[in-house]
């Protein structure tokens, strides 16, 4: 039976759509075979997206120094309706920071460690002017997600 990856990914402007694409075609890769992914943004995704899933990517913007609202309302919705039955959820983040991204990564480990979930990662943090490879590491984020869980390591 294979794996399910969900992506959870903020993307309101062009470049952050190329960071979820990103995601998505490290996730989808071709030698990973045991894995299906399923990417939604934070207002269409819930905790049943998230019962049915065994890793998640998260994804968002730093606004005002914390998450985008989106993916703040994906967990408003989902954290009560989760936090018993998927303790331990392997788990990463990439945060699209124009400053410093401090306060969106402080704000999400929280809420991840209210959850119980386990990073599989260190959070990535894409901070500053836009530059061409931050969508390269969100694919080898993604890449790397999906092929820990289809060997079964995460």
């Amino acid at each position: 039976m294979n794996k399910q990856l969900l992506i959870v990914a903020h993307a309101p402007s062009a470049n952050t759509r190329r960071l979820r694409d990103a995601a998505e075609r490290g996730a989808c890769h071709p030698d990973i075979e045991a894995v299906e992914v399923t990417v939604k943004a934070p207002l269409d995704a819930g905790p049943e997206d998230v019962l049915a899933c065994d890793a998640i990517l998260l994804g968002t913007t730093e606004n005002l120094g914390y998450m985008s609202g989106a993916l703040k309302d994906f967990f408003d919705r989902s954290y009560y309706a989760v936090i018993e039955e998927k303790q331990g959820l392997p788990c990463a983040l990439y945060v699209r920071a124009g400053r410093d991204g401090t306060g969106t990564r402080r704000a999400v480990e929280g809420i991840v460690t209210g959850l119980r979930w386990r990073w599989a990662q260190e959070p990535l943090i894409l901070r500053g002017e836009w530059q061409e490879e931050f969508a390269e590491q969100v694919e080898e984020l993604g890449l790397y997600l999906a092929a820990g869980l289809e060997a079964g390591v995460l």
